[in-house]
């Protein structure tokens, strides 16, 4: 079980689900994040298909691009699968990603500080 595993989540080392009341809720970290002053970029991205592999690169990119030009604090999260603790095949696993985690977990830019300087000008 990760801290993003979804409650009832059956992994190898949660065989009966994740349960609340033992292990707390999944943590949404770029929400979390997202309420802070400090980061300048926020994004949750998603790796089970070719072209959200693309838009995951571009955001890391991007996140390292801010670093390298001493923007501030940016971060990538990024919802992978992984069939073998999930107990799933590799196929089934993308599909969880779409069918459960990312309604859980909407994908996009939760802070972009430096578009948002950019839409004033």
């Amino acid at each position: 079980m990760a801290p993003t595993s979804l409650v009832g989540q059956v992994t190898q080392t949660s065989p009966y689900g994740r349960d609340p009341k033992l292990c707390g809720f999944p943590v949404k970290i770029c929400e979390m994040l997202s309420e802070l002053e400090g980061p300048e970029y926020l994004q949750r991205v998603t790796v089970n298909s070719p072209a959200r592999v693309r838009d995951a690169k571009k955001a890391i990119r991007k996140a390292f691009q801010n670093q390298i030009d001493g923007k501030g604090f940016s971060l990538v999260e990024v919802i992978s699968s992984c069939p073998t603790n999930w107990g799933l095949t590799p196929d089934e696993a993308l599909k969880w990603i779409d069918d459960k985690m990312v309604p859980y977990y909407p994908l996009g830019v939760y802070k972009d500080r430096s578009a948002s300087e950019e839409a004033k000008a």
